[in-house]
């Protein structure tokens, strides 16, 4: 009977089979993490552009429209409902009966003036021999209650009112407002994006879908850096297995490829200012606008890029073509570098061009100081935001308004600074692989 021992080169080849396996199924999670949460981080941020078109101020607080509108209902309820109290009876007779006095003694003194015609003479004199005004003023209360009565009575009430409202109609109609095609235009985008009638209904379902998308893009973030540090772990569990570094260290570049992607491609910064609620009391009763979307924006390192690029101004592209160099180029061609120099025959690993951008480089790398620089941003940002907003809070008995300021960096920077912290991380894992290597 024989037995077969496991030579060491077996072992050695079976653990590098078993690495490459365990650290694909975890590089496979990272890049499936890193694609959801790009997918959704560019979804959230198309839906919070239409919400903020939608619920922009110029499409509501700053919009003649909605101010007729709101106005117009106010005054249609308080024409609707309008009824006279008893005082207010009380009041409008005395008016009444001041008037009707005027006019009697207006009247008896036009017929007491000398009267130069035939005509004129026999009404004086008729209107002396058959009229005494102390009867007709006498008589003016009993008139004035008439009128009051007959104004009160369910058909006047009716006809008053129905002048009322078409004399608001007909102002309404004659109101124009310039943001009337382009809040057209928007309802209609809406409409047949979301499949919505009007901007509550669209409000109301995108406020719960950005709720669902927030929660799946936080998870995919944790789910892709969890699979970052599983893969640092296997550091440590294969620390005295030094044959199998160099094919860890290869596996470990592929996941800050993946890093560096995802965190420069993604979301790292959302400005989002907003006005809360506006309560303006008239005639009584309170005009509402809510969710009035101040300024809006949120951008990856990439879309800064382009936009810093796009500018005409030629400081805005040297400083959008450093950003590229730095930021993203060269930790790309030092993660390259490293690889080739782990892997590269002698000829290709010892090139000064390659060693320089394994060792040396790293001082040219400024995807750590984005990382503060994006930081110090959003602090800044932040704090400036905080304040113009907090002028804009009104509390008063007839103004009231509420602001909220949200604000935030987005998964897209965690991911971008686990990339910094994880290319440190292999840096410091390669010189410790290579401590006979000369650094230029």
């Amino acid at each position: 009977m024989t037995t077969h021992q496991e030579t060491p080169s077996n072992k050695k080849s079976a653990l590098n089979v078993f690495l490459i396996i365990g650290l694909s199924v975890l590089l496979c999670g990272t890049i499936y993490f890193g694609y959801r949460l790009n997918e959704n981080a560019i979804e959230r941020e198309q839906i919070k552009e239409d919400y903020s078109m939608v619920n922009n101020i110029t499409f509501g607080l700053f919009s003649v429209d909605q101010w007729r509108d709101k106005l117009v209902e106010v005054v249609n309820r308080q024409v609707t409902d309008f009824n006279m109290t008893g005082k207010q009876k009380k009041e409008l007779q005395a008016e009444v009966e001041h008037q009707l006095h005027g006019l009697v003694t207006k009247a008896v003194s036009e017929i007491n003036k000398p009267q130069k015609t035939l005509s004129g003479k026999l009404t004086k004199f008729a209107f002396k021999q058959f009229v005494d005004p102390k009867k007709i003023h006498a008589q003016v209360p009993a008139f004035a209650k008439t009128i009051i009565t007959k104004i009160n009575s369910p058909a006047s009430k009716k006809r008053l009112k129905n002048i009322a409202t078409s004399k608001l109609e007909q102002l309404e109609n004659q109101t124009y407002d310039s943001t009337n095609v382009a809040s057209a235009s928007v309802i209609k985008y809406i409409a047949k994006k979301y499949l919505v009638s009007d901007p509550v209904k669209f409000n109301s379902r995108i406020n719960y879908k950005l709720a669902v998308i927030n929660k799946a893009t936080y998870n995919s973030s944790f789910a892709m850096l969890g699979c970052v540090l599983a893969a640092l772990a296997l550091w440590l569990i294969m620390k005295k297995q030094v044959k199998l570094h160099n094919t860890l260290f290869i596996m470990s570049l592929l996941f800050a490829f993946v890093l560096l992607v995802v965190g420069t491609t993604t979301p790292i910064i959302e400005v989002d200012a907003r006005i809360h609620s506006l309560n303006f009391l008239i005639l009584g009763e309170k005009i509402t606008f809510e969710n009035q979307v101040l300024f809006f924006q949120s951008k990856s390192i990439v879309d800064i890029i382009s936009v810093l690029i796009s500018q005409p101004k030629p400081d805005s592209v040297v400083i959008g073509v450093l950003i590229l160099i730095f930021v993203i180029l060269l930790p790309i061609l030092r993660l390259t570098a490293k690889g080739i120099h782990v892997l590269g025959k002698d000829r290709f690993a010892e090139n000064k061009i390659v060693k320089y951008l394994t060792f040396e480089s790293g001082k040219w790398d400024m995807a750590d100081v984005m990382v503060v620089g994006i930081l110090m941003t959003y602090i800044g940002l932040n704090g400036i935001l905080k304040s113009q907003l907090s002028n804009l809070e009104i509390h008063n008995n007839v103004l009231t308004t509420m602001t909220e300021n949200n604000t935030s960096l987005q998964p897209g920077y965690f991911v971008f600074a686990g990339y910094v912290v994880y290319s440190i991380i292999l840096s410091v894992i390669l010189k410790r692989m290579t401590p006979n290597d000369m650094i230029i």
